[in-house]
């Protein structure tokens, strides 16, 4: 079987935004004046969190792509040996949570560092915890001064947008002669996404929710230099200020996930009132994807998945897309998995979405979005993804930031806690006969912000920023 194969959530060659392009291409026309005013798209390669985040602002970028800070052509062997230490440190206590009782403390401990303060009562948390002492400590020996100064050289100079919050301690650090905006990608965060000194700092922000926000306050960052946009997601699934796209899509969604119509049956004149005309039935098998988290963890919930539905998708009442993300040993127990269940992996019942290129393979997962009715996630980032109409089952977080994300989508009424995934085949299904899933689906597309990546563009518009 070919596990590389380009598959019906391919995106078609004409459209694909040079996903594979070469970085050390990349880097050299990231030194040539771009066609029109932009800035610098900073990421990580920390997770996927940090880099979904920044990759629908990508058409900012000089070139139309994100710079990583831990990863450019040229970056010094001292600074990338920092930034490894850190992702390698990311991804073993990520996977090492699942090992019984050593795994959770191992994972505990680690948690004290990124842990969120309780938010009652409201109160003075500006003084820097340990975690961003130390950060700032390994940044005035010199870490990201290489990157910050190959930015400081392109003429005109350009902001910088970043989605984690290192980058711009580096550039305010070193002096970067632009504007410094970080986008934060939780509902909550803890105090080391504010600067050492917030109330002299120039870093701007760019805020999730109105929690998020109002942390940012609490650590002490100015009040002007937080703007509540919502998340960045990506427009492609919007489809403009009118969100022709996204009513499209929650539309068909929605039939989907109301086989009874007892949602529709007492709501249908709001839907349409928000959403539009309705199909008159469902035109596609109700399909669920799940994705792991960038360290390939929760890989037994996929499993689980996969053995649970086997008879609704062997009937073709359900279709399965495991998004794997771009680990090939992911990829590779996804369909180990599914051929052990005796399930070909065709497109039709059974997907595993994989790509090489972190790029490519967002272009993908952004693809399969608008065919899909149930996402199932951890509470990462994709949390945000509920505002596109798509309710959320939720795996169990990993971490502060995602307990936090959990509680603000519990709160929206746009997702639901994972029960026993051995009986999914159960619980999942009286919550789409109930119509539960249709509800969650415009609960999350109307009390969620789906115009984040337009209100970031039109504030850096504003500043005279434009797109390539």
């Amino acid at each position: 079987m070919n596990r590389n194969r380009v598959n019906d959530l391919s995106v078609p060659e004409g459209d694909r935004l040079r996903a594979g392009a070469p970085f050390a291409g990349r880097m050299r026309r990231m030194t040539e004046p771009p066609v029109g005013p932009a800035a610098w798209v900073l990421a990580v390669r920390m997770g996927y969190g940090h880099q979904r985040t920044a990759h629908p602002l990508r058409g900012l970028a000089p070139g139309g792509e994100v710079l990583f800070a831990d990863d450019y052509p040229g970056i010094p062997d001292r600074d990338k040996a920092v930034w490894r230490r850190t992702r390698r440190l990311y991804d073993l206590i990520s996977n090492v949570q699942q090992v019984p009782v050593v795994g959770n403390a191992a994972f505990s401990a680690f948690d004290v560092l990124q842990r969120i303060l309780r938010f009652y009562p409201r109160r003075d948390l500006s003084h820097p915890d340990w975690n961003v002492r130390a950060l700032y400590g390994m940044i005035r020996r010199g870490w990201g001064r290489d990157l910050i100064d190959r930015l400081r050289a392109h003429s005109p100079v350009l902001p910088i947008v970043t989605s984690f919050f290192t980058p711009a301690f580096m550039a305010e650090h070193f002096d970067y002669p632009g504007d410094i905006y970080c986008i934060v990608c939780d509902a909550d965060i803890a105090r080391a996404w504010a600067p050492l000194a917030p109330r002299a700092s120039r870093i701007k922000y760019f805020a999730p929710t109105r929690r998020a926000a109002e942390r940012l306050r609490l650590y002490g960052v100015p009040a002007d230099h937080v703007v509540l946009t919502g998340y960045p997601l990506p427009e492609e699934n919007i489809g403009g200020p009118d969100f022709a796209v996204l009513r499209h899509d929650l539309a068909d969604r929605i039939v989907t996930l109301d086989p009874q119509r007892r949602y529709l049956e007492r709501y249908e004149p709001l839907v349409a009132n928000k959403v539009g005309r309705l199909p008159a039935g469902p035109t596609r098998p109700l399909t669920i994807l799940f994705s792991f988290g960038g360290a390939g963890a929760q890989k037994d919930i996929a499993a689980m998945l996969i053995r649970g539905l086997k008879p609704r998708i062997q009937k073709g009442e359900v279709r399965l897309v495991i998004s794997a993300g771009v680990k090939p040993e992911v990829r590779d127990y996804a369909f180990h998995a599914a051929e052990e269940c005796g399930l070909p992996v065709d497109g039709t019942g059974v997907d595993v979405l994989f790509e090489e290129k972190i790029a490519a393979y967002f272009e993908r997962f952004n693809l399969a979005l608008r065919t899909t009715d149930i996402l199932w996630t951890k509470p990462s980032e994709l949390s945000f993804y509920s505002a596109l109409g798509l309710p959320i089952v939720l795996a169990p977080p990993l971490g502060s930031q995602e307990w936090a994300n959990q509680e603000w989508l519990l709160r929206l009424g746009a997702g639901t806690r994972q029960e026993d995934v051995r009986y999914v085949d159960e619980w999942l299904f009286d919550l789409v006969e109930s119509g539960w899933f249709a509800e969650a689906a415009v609960e999350g597309f109307v009390e969620g912000t789906a115009a984040g990546s337009l209100e970031i563009r039109a504030v850096l518009e504003a500043k005279g920023v434009g797109s390539n």
